[in-house]
């Protein structure tokens, strides 16, 4: 792991004792009956890591990228859901903290800053896709403050969450504001608001991304975050690099997992006929060595994306773009080839190189996918415009 400074290293050892004596208890159950990490969540608040990106002034431990990399890499070595759950909190936490008023900074940061609060992200629609940035919910003005209708899906943490930031579109037609996008955030316990299903992934099956109904919700004014038509603002210049790096170190937490696993295995298992380990085959070692590799070469981008993420340096958003798809492809590839690499063992009973596996596949299809930020890429590159 990259230097890290003497807090943050205390803040990441505490969240790899929970992994190691909580997570790890927990995450086949979760996994097998796709349920929400309740186990690791509530630790995580009582050690106040749930403050990770609160800002000093509210008790928090103002961390940046880098932090959010760091403790979501070591759950991820667990259970990538459980990092995922915490990433999204993270994420939605420095969203609030960026423009916070004081009403929002006593309502949400500083219960938030000590472990009573838990907030995500619903961004996602169903008629959007990985399009998140262009949502369809409705935000129409009242004499009292706002209306929500619409419908999140995937929405990390389900009804677990105690409020969420929600991306939202003016109805107001014919004026300035039509085609204008917001960004509020709503109380889980508001009327209106309900959830449908049951969330049933082939991976990170504990993560709880239900679907989330607003049908009339009423919302005081002092619950938009920023101004009116911040949206996109939000989106490029806090949402998205905070979630991306979130997603990096989640996934590359995912990946380091894969290969301690294949490591594991053709550095014991041994053949009956000769006693060889599997892992004297010159064609293993040198697999195992294009993995280890390949993770390290991941790793130093993400945490140098991050840092720059962090500096606000003019190239952070290119190497952030670059850091998410590099963790997806990374997981993807180190997960099938530890599969590969572990054989028929791998398959029996739901290993948890399995689980990894399956974990692994969403880093290519959760918004924006792994294609767009590549061509966003290219794009920065040609400065053009990324839409």
């Amino acid at each position: 792991m990259p230097n890290l400074s003497p807090k943050l290293r205390t803040l990441v050892g505490a969240a790899r004792d929970i992994a190691t004596t909580i997570t790890a208890r927990t995450a086949v159950q979760d996994d097998r009956d796709a349920r929400w990490p309740e186990e690791t969540m509530r630790a995580l608040r009582e050690a106040r890591l749930t403050a990770l990106n609160a800002p000093i002034e509210v008790g928090g431990h103002g961390e940046g990228m880098v932090g959010i990399v760091a403790v979501t890499e070591a759950l991820a070595d667990e259970s990538a859901s459980a990092a995922l759950c915490f990433a999204m909190h993270c994420v939605g936490t420095a969203v609030i903290a960026v423009r916070a008023t004081n009403a929002q900074r006593e309502r949400y940061l500083v219960p938030i800053a000590s472990g009573e609060h838990l907030t995500s992200l619903a961004l996602s629609e169903p008629g959007s896709g990985a399009i998140f940035f262009y949502p369809e919910t409705t935000l129409e003005p009242t004499a009292t403050g706002f209306r929500l209708d619409g419908t999140k899906s995937f929405v990390t943490n389900g009804s677990h969450a105690d409020s969420y930031v929600i991306s939202t579109a003016a109805v107001e037609v014919g004026d300035e504001l039509e085609g204008v996008f917001s960004c509020v955030v709503v109380d889980n316990d508001l009327p209106g608001l309900e959830w449908t299903g049951q969330w049933q992934g082939l991976g990170m099956r504990s993560n709880d991304s239900r679907t989330m109904r607003l049908s009339g919700v009423e919302l005081p004014a002092d619950r938009l975050l920023g101004a009116r038509g911040d949206q996109l603002w939000y989106i490029f210049e806090v949402i998205a690099p905070y979630f991306l790096m979130a997603m990096a170190g989640t996934y590359l937490g995912t990946a380091q997992a894969a290969l301690d696993e294949a490591r594991l295995h053709v550095g014991t298992r041994r053949h009956g006929h000769s006693g060889e380990l599997l892992g004297q085959s010159s064609v293993v070692s040198h697999r195992l060595g294009e993995m280890w590799t390949r993770v390290e070469a991941t790793r130093q981008l993400i945490y140098a994306a991050a840092a720059k993420g962090d500096a606000r340096a003019p190239d952070a958003l290119t190497s952030i773009l670059g850091a998410k798809s590099m963790a997806a492809d990374t997981a993807v590839t180190v997960a099938n080839e530890a599969m590969t690499l572990c054989g028929g063992s791998a398959y029996r009973d739901n290993s948890r190189l399995a689980r990894i596996f399956r974990d692994a596949r969403a880093s290519h299809v959760m918004g924006p996918t792994t294609d767009m930020l590549k061509t966003w890429i290219g794009r920065a590159l040609l400065n053009l415009p990324l839409l």
